[in-house]
């Protein structure tokens, strides 16, 4: 499994945002190799949201983005915000506390 992390800064119509990425969040999750979904938006920050989308693989992420669906959606967001995206795989955060020493 890959988690995908999208930090968004929304600089247009906040509404409009949440519109377009309620649209997003549907489409995508209906794509094969979709596992879930959150949506955080930034305490103090409110035009700063994360998006964070856990995938089978980079590979299903990678189809669904490519996708003709995806890219007619992306067309309305991208007027709305500047995007930080990043794919990430997971780690296993025991085994350096456990070479460490730490329990």
């Amino acid at each position: 499994m890959v988690t995908f992390v999208n930090k968004l800064t929304v600089h247009g119509d906040h509404d409009a945002f949440l519109a377009v990425r309620a649209r997003l969040t549907a489409y995508m999750s209906a794509q094969p190799g979709y596992v879930s979904h959150q949506n955080l938006r930034a305490l103090g920050a409110g035009n700063v949201h994360l998006e964070i989308a856990v995938w089978d693989s980079a590979e299903a992420h990678r189809a669904a983005v490519g996708s003709d669906g995806f890219r007619a959606i992306v067309a309305d967001l991208k007027p709305l915000v500047t995007a930080e995206p990043a794919m990430y795989e997971t780690e296993d955060a025991a085994a350096p506390l456990e070479a460490a020493g730490v329990r």
